[in-house]
This record gives structure tokens, sequence and C-alpha cells, in this order.
């Protein structure tokens, strides 16, 4: 039994971060080049919160129930963009202090430095 949950789980997992457009986002901006695109993408939680919103009150004017279900949607998409804000930027230092640390390990080396840098710096 806890053989078929854990496949279940992995199997949901994998269809999730394959196929819905917020993860695959997300999945890019956290490469090395797009990591400076995070704070901007935290505007993205903008729209995710307008739809929560609108939903609510709808619900308090009686409408369907499932409407539930979209909040919960909304609310949680919009918490994915405001965390990827401060996690994108603690990525790019830690990738930032990476690069200058081989950038000066390759100097010491070399007696001058690289013409190029690691990475491009963005």
């Amino acid at each position: 039994m806890i053989r078929l949950i854990w496949t279940l789980s992995a199997h949901t997992r994998y269809y999730l971060r394959r196929y819905m457009s917020t993860n695959r986002l997300l999945d890019a901006i956290r490469r090395r080049p797009n990591l400076r695109w995070g704070i901007p993408t935290m505007l993205l939680a903008v729209p995710y919160l307008l739809i929560a919103s609108i939903c609510t009150n709808a619900l308090d004017q009686g409408a369907p129930g499932w409407l539930h279900l979209v909040v919960l949607w909304s609310v949680w998409n919009a918490m994915k963009f405001i965390i990827m804000g401060p996690v994108s930027l603690v990525l790019l230092v830690r990738a930032r202090v990476q690069e200058a640390v081989a950038w000066r390990r390759a100097r010491n080396r070399h007696g001058t430095p690289p013409t190029t840098r690691l990475a491009d710096a963005s």
C-alpha cells in the first residue's frame, strides 16, 4: 500500500512539474541567467490575488461552492510567486559568490586575470 501511495505521489508531482505553467515559469527563473527576474516575478502574484478576491466576494453573495477551489488555487500560485522573489535573490547572491571565488582562483593559478568571466554577469 505504501508503494502504491509513493508511486501515485511521484507521478502526480511529475505531472504538475511538467505541465502546469506556473511551475514551468518558476523552474525557468531558477536557472542562473534568469535569477534576476525573481523580484519582478513577484508582481505576477497580483492577478492571482485579484482572482481570489473576486471569487471570495462572489462566494459571499451566494456563488457555487466549487469557487473555493479557485480561491485555493489562486492563493497557492500567488504564494509561489511571492516566495520566489527572495529565494531568487539568495540564489543569485550564492551564484555570484561562487563565480567570484572561481574567478579569483583562476586568476591566482595563472597569474593573470582570465579574459572572460565564467558566467555572464547579469
